[in-house]
């Protein structure tokens, strides 16, 4: 029989203080009997003595102190999984919120996990194919890769979660795959805009949903990405699924670790976010990876909003130390018109080049990712130089790149949020682009390469 608690003391925002405790450790699950006989759900944050601070999931509205019973269960919050989660819709909790039957569990797991150990990780190294050139040809992503979107106010950047969600696959695989799909903070509008997409266009029949809305509890964004990477690493470890993860916002989430610092008078870091968002935020994206042993592989795209389009922000800065590159969203594109806005020059995939090549995507894959980006590159200078000087400043092979970098923008970047392009129309419209400029300008792709590919003709 589990022991009881009339022994409230104290309540700020989300946070309780329990006192006269015994034997709680720390983030065990707190069941809480209000005076009306409803209940409500927390978790141990913090044990001091005899004391436990425990914060809510539902928040603190309407809790008398004299009344409140509360019990501490002896386990830590938990997801109950099964292979029937795919195709199925959850709150931010892990509670089936689609309408449908409630699922039979195959078990119940702590969805705190723990970071793969780096000795038992095969290193990322298969191509995951998203059907978006810039990200497949340029920034290639990797099975077991964490490789996060950086965003701002107002971009388009749920657009680019559902075209992701929807087009990702594993090329020259018959291996199952599977999306979790992760809403932290979203308004009841983005909400249905994510799950009118999934059900339109049949993304649904592979994917886990997890939605947390705004006006849910602060606290429940802290649990939601970690029910997502849950039900992922159930679905990869143990039925060797290859799973990609894409949570949004992750902004939402650093900000409810600072309003729950907030509440507990924890000393201020940078621009007021705790001094272990880094540590918290790894405990997130080192759950990616690959397994020796295991066929499955988690593979997460993070995707956050910058405040004030900073990128010095913490919530960006140390999202780029902890994984391997970023995808960055441009607002002077999005102005033009063009979907998706991906800006190519300072984006990075770290692990591009192990998932390029023969077998894996094909041969002329790297040389002409590197062409792409030095004449994208020659071509902004030139544009740039025009603006300062005027076209006649511009030499002839100047004009050349700006013409293809024009060109590249419009046809390359600008494919909309609905054309899903396999990796080899990418690599020949790549060529089809090339051919603007002079061949004895393509110095970074060798001869016999330019025979077999380059278009013949203009």
């Amino acid at each position: 029989m589990l022991k009881e608690y009339k022994t409230v003391s104290e309540i700020v925002g989300p946070l309780m203080t329990v006192e006269g405790v015994a034997g709680v450790k720390y983030d065990e699950l707190v069941d809480i009997e209000l005076q009306d006989g409803s209940r409500r759900r927390g978790q141990v944050l913090e044990i001091d003595g005899d004391k436990a601070v425990v914060q809510l999931f539902e928040g603190s509205t309407g809790i008398n102190l004299k009344d409140t019973k509360v019990r501490f269960l002896g386990k830590p919050l938990s997801l109950n999984v099964s292979e029937d989660m795919i195709g199925r819709t959850f709150d931010g909790m892990g509670r089936v919120n689609d309408g449908g039957p409630e699922l039979i569990p195959e078990k119940s797991l702590d969805i705190n996990g723990i970071a793969i150990n780096p000795i038992a990780r095969n290193y990322p190294d298969e191509f995951i194919q998203t059907g978006i050139s810039t990200i497949d040809h340029l920034n290639t992503l990797v099975r077991g890769q964490k490789l996060p979107v950086f965003s701002a106010s107002g971009l388009p950047h749920k657009e680019l979660a559902a075209q992701i969600a929807r087009q990702a696959s594993v090329t020259n695989s018959d291996e199952k795959f599977a999306v979790v799909f992760a809403a932290i903070g979203i308004t009841f509008e983005e909400a249905e805009f994510f799950m009118e997409d999934f059900k339109k266009t049949g993304a649904i029949d592979r994917s886990v949903l997890f939605i947390n809305l705004a006006n849910d509890p602060a606290i429940e964004r802290i649990a939601t990405p970690r029910m997502a990477l849950t039900a992922a690493e159930y679905l990869a470890f143990e039925k060797d699924m290859h799973v990609l993860v894409i949570t949004t916002d992750m902004t939402n989430y650093a900000e409810a670790l600072r309003e729950i610092s907030a509440a507990r008078r924890e000393v201020p870091g940078r621009r007021g976010y705790p001094g272990y968002l880094y540590t918290n935020l790894a405990t997130l994206y080192e759950r990616a990876g690959r397994l020796e042993g295991s066929n499955g592989s988690v593979t997460q795209i993070p995707i956050l909003t910058m405040p004030e389009e900073d990128i010095t922000h913490p919530i960006p800065d140390l999202t780029g130390y902890i994984t391997e590159g970023q995808i960055i969203l441009s607002r002077d594109l999005y102005n033009q018109g063009y979907q998706p806005p991906i800006d190519v020059l300072p984006s990075l995939s770290r692990l591009k080049d192990k998932g390029t090549g023969e077998g894996k995507t094909r041969e002329d894959h790297a040389p002409t990712m590197n062409q792409i980006f030095s004449a994208y590159a020659q071509g902004k200078e030139a544009k740039e130089l025009s603006a300062v000087l005027g076209e006649s400043a511009l030499s002839e092979s100047d004009r050349k790149y700006v013409e293809f970098t024009d060109k590249f923008e419009k046809e390359y970047v600008n494919q909309g949020n609905y054309t899903n392009r396999t990796i080899q129309e990418t690599l020949d419209l790549g060529w089809d682009l090339l051919k603007v400029l002079p061949r004895a300008e393509l110095k970074r792709i060798k001869d016999d390469m330019l025979d077999k590919y380059l278009p013949k003709g203009e």
